[in-house]
């Protein structure tokens, strides 16, 4: 039941969803349908859909529609998809499948949305990402938890290095078809600079120039996107690539306090290296950036910082002859802490939201167990 069918690979994808904040989970998902097909189009839900059948989005349909089409595993992000998977507008962009995760998804009634493209035989089923959800990521603000946090890298790094991260971050550095190699990913430590996947090959060589751009990237946002997005376009008039700095959780609370980040280095890396905008990425990357430092990358003729508070003076003295700030794009005044505030200026109506999470996540339960014991008396029949 709901076996990969022959020929989806010369068919175009249809995936669909509210992506409400652009976590790595929606990004597997993404890579996974990419995977499987020739060409991925992606549904997304409206603030009314999502409101009437889940409770309320943080992010707006346009920033939604940003970070989709931001994927580098996204043909086409489709503003307004129907909650419940309608195969007539599947028909409409000529996408022969729906994928999704192994979960079940229930709408306001509590039936579940994908049921008539099970029946037609057009649903296909892809592993969900463990462990990572909004409802996850509204809950730590909420409860203003750090326990998400990884140590000191630089004292600890591997457990960040387990084979089961590895494995994400290989994945993840794909090329947009999923399949081949793509982007490079380097972990920096007290020890060195070490490349930890390796890059499509002949992409970086000694004469490679390269742009440079580093931050914290937390809940990674359409601020962060439009940011990149200009960075690489620069990096491209010259045939440059864009390599991305990642400071890890302890700076990064170091300056912004509280719980922040909200999402662990593990997260802002994957959602950083999903990314079209992107070409690789150092994971653990110093706060104050030096000239040193930026040799080990390779050509690095720019470095850049978003068009946000920061005293340039204090972090980028040291490479100020390459540093320039980008220039004021249409979300520069979106940032983690103006989303986590939306968040806690509806706390009611988001504890709500948990609550209703709850609700369906026991009827989602007897769904899934249902459709197993299907499954298994489908194969031993």
């Amino acid at each position: 039941m709901f076996e990969k069918p022959e020929g989806i690979e010369n068919c175009r994808i249809w995936i669909d969803g509210c992506f409400d904040f652009a976590h790595h989970g929606h990004a597997g998902a993404m890579l996974q349908a990419r995977q499987l097909g020739k060409e991925l189009y992606v549904g997304v839900h409206s603030d009314e859909e999502i409101l009437a059948n889940k409770g309320p989005t943080v992010m707006t349909l346009e920033e939604r529609l940003t970070a989709v089409d931001a994927c580098k595993w996204s043909t086409r992000a489709i503003a307004n998809a129907p909650y419940v998977t309608d195969p007539k507008v599947m028909d409409e962009y000529d996408c022969k499948y729906v994928v999704h995760g192994d979960d079940i998804t229930t709408d306001a009634n509590g039936e579940d949305c994908y049921q008539l493209v099970k029946d037609l035989g057009r649903f296909v089923v892809v592993e969900r990402t463990p462990n990572i959800s909004t409802t996850d990521l509204v809950g730590r603000m909420l409860l203003m938890s750090k326990n998400h946090h990884y140590p000191d890298l630089n004292k600890n790094w591997k457990k960040l290095l387990t084979e089961g991260n590895l494995d994400r971050f290989r994945k993840y550095a794909t090329d947009e078809t999923g399949l081949n190699l793509g982007s490079i990913v380097w972990l920096n430590t007290v020890d060195g600079l070490n490349v930890i996947v390796e890059p499509k090959r002949g992409e970086f060589d000694a004469n490679q120039k390269l742009v440079y751009i580093d931050g914290g990237f937390d809940l990674f946002h359409p601020g962060h996107i439009e940011a990149l997005k200009t960075a690489y376009q620069k990096a491209r008039e010259f045939s440059g690539k864009v390599i991305v700095g990642i400071h890890d959780d302890l700076t990064v609370n170091q300056y912004k306090g509280l719980n922040y980040p909200i999402m662990n280095i593990f997260e802002r890396s994957l959602c950083v290296l999903q990314c079209g905008y992107v070409d690789g990425i150092v994971l653990n990357a110093p706060y104050i950036p030096t000239m040193d430092f930026l040799s080990k990358l390779g050509n690095v003729i720019k470095v850049y910082h978003g068009p946000t508070e920061i005293d340039a003076d204090e972090v980028y003295n040291k490479v100020k002859q390459e540093f320039e700030f980008l220039p004021k794009h249409k979300y520069d005044n979106i940032n983690t802490e103006v989303i986590v505030n939306r968040v806690l200026k509806n706390k009611a109506a988001y504890e709500e939201r948990q609550k209703k999470k709850g609700w369906k996540a026991n009827i989602e339960k007897v769904l899934e167990a249902n459709e197993r014991n299907l499954r298994e008396k489908s194969r031993a029949g």
